[in-house]
């Protein structure tokens, strides 16, 4: 009778600990990145009554005969499916879709979450909502390359961060001359402009002037011009490049004193201090079809400018947008995999730790060796199945009923036996 007792009480127990898990589970419904639980039930040791008998010539075989000892909780496992999205518009909120978490230091741990509501802290570093420092790779030198094989870091956004000015090295001029607009012996000027830059973000506008020199009666058509520059659109253009020459294709004529690559502003000259290489083999000379020559230039430097916004990328390269109207790789956000992450340990705040049987992490780029991509913006909610957790809920309050009724009926069936006495 006592045994039936004890297979009550830890039947009552394991449904206990059931309503635990699935009142937990309701109440993180709405917690960010929360990945919900179950219980997995298994019976405990039991008493032997009667042996198994083998089969003989006579008798078969017969079975054993046992008395189960009642009921333990075998496991409580996690379940580790996608939750689904909840856009916020936030610019540090960021979710996960698929595989991996992000890592997160705290104190002297590095913890692990599907929690991406993240901010900035007044040193610019991007932080969970309870401190942790976001961990990623940052660039080792301002928009170079990012070292994702590298050890990971915390991650920063300075507000006051500046991207230096750069010294404009090539300048690009294209379109098309067109030399039939030469109707009498004077020459030809065709004029377009390039911006530069010099190394603290000075702007000088480069003026470049194409003549097509064709004196003579009656006037002489040539497909070469000469090329020269100034910073005054309405100066003596003394500063020259050099000629450029056109075939019959109105295609750059190859020639040592027509070849495009060797014209350039020497630093000596030039209005920034450094050399600036003239591409001119985006020229066509095509004469006739037009009736006009259409040109223009541009340079490959630019301006000092200040962060002004910042924003994530599904790999996770944080990207910040300038005032000078470039942007700059800032750096980029680490995602964690492991080969179990249900052996991974809750540690509260959303956050993970690893045990001895979840695997070691394994840090990658997002989107990439089976890791999800990432949402900017939006934030993944939790995967708790509110109506799983009410029949849930059901099935746990009955069968915590169905021991305590074992445990009544046991102590009633003592009673008459104690009343025997009588």
């Amino acid at each position: 009778m006592l045994r039936s007792m004890f297979s009550g009480v830890s039947g009552l127990r394991s449904h206990q600990t059931m309503m635990d898990v699935v009142g937990n589970n309701i109440s993180n419904v709405n917690t960010t990145g929360y990945k919900s639980s179950s219980v997995v039930f298994s019976d405990t040791l039991s008493q032997l009554t009667k042996a198994a008998g083998a089969p003989t010539d006579v008798n078969g075989g017969t079975n054993p005969s046992q008395v189960g000892l009642g009921v333990r909780v075998d496991a409580i496992t996690m379940n580790m499916t996608q939750g689904s999205a909840q856009s916020t518009g936030k610019s540090t909120d960021i979710m996960l879709q698929g595989d991996g978490m992000f890592a997160v230091q705290q104190g002297d741990g590095t913890f692990y979450t599907r929690n991406g509501s993240f901010t900035l802290d007044a040193n610019g570093s991007v932080v969970t909502n309870n401190g942790g420092y976001v961990m990623g790779w940052r660039p080792a030198t301002p928009n170079g390359p990012i070292n994702t094989n590298g050890q990971v870091e915390k991650l920063v956004i300075p507000s006051d961060s500046v991207m230096p000015a750069k010294v404009t090295a090539e300048a690009t001029i294209s379109g098309n001359l067109d030399n039939t607009l030469a109707a009498d012996g004077t020459a030809q000027k065709v004029t377009t402009s390039f911006k530069a830059f010099d190394e603290q973000g000075n702007l000088t506008t480069v003026y470049v002037r194409f003549s097509n020199d064709a004196p003579g009666t009656p006037p002489v058509k040539t497909n070469t011009w000469n090329v020269a520059w100034d910073t005054d659109p309405a100066g003596t253009f003394a500063n020259t490049l050099g000629p450029i020459s056109f075939n019959g294709t109105g295609t750059v004529a190859d020639g040592a004193a027509a070849t495009p690559s060797t014209l350039s502003i020497g630093a000596g000259t030039s209005p920034t201090g450094a050399a600036i290489a003239v591409d001119l083999t985006k020229l066509t000379g095509y004469v006739g079809t037009t009736g006009k020559s259409n040109i223009q230039g541009a340079g490959n430097g630019f301006p000092i400018g200040t962060l002004t916004s910042y924003s994530f990328g599904t790999d996770g390269v944080i990207t910040g947008s300038y005032s000078n109207g470039y942007k700059q790789t800032l750096g980029q956000v680490a995602i964690a995999t492991f080969n179990n992450y249900a052996g991974l340990r809750k540690e509260g705040n959303s956050l993970y730790s690893v045990s001895t049987n979840s695997g070691n992490p394994v840090f990658g780029i997002a989107g990439e060796a089976g890791r999800g991509g990432l949402l900017a913006g939006s934030l993944e909610m939790s995967n708790v199945d509110l109506s799983a957790e009410f029949t849930n809920l059901i099935l746990a309050q009955r069968g915590f009923q169905a021991n305590s009724r074992i445990i009544s009926a046991s102590d009633e069936i003592l009673q008459d036996l104690v009343n025997l006495k009588r």
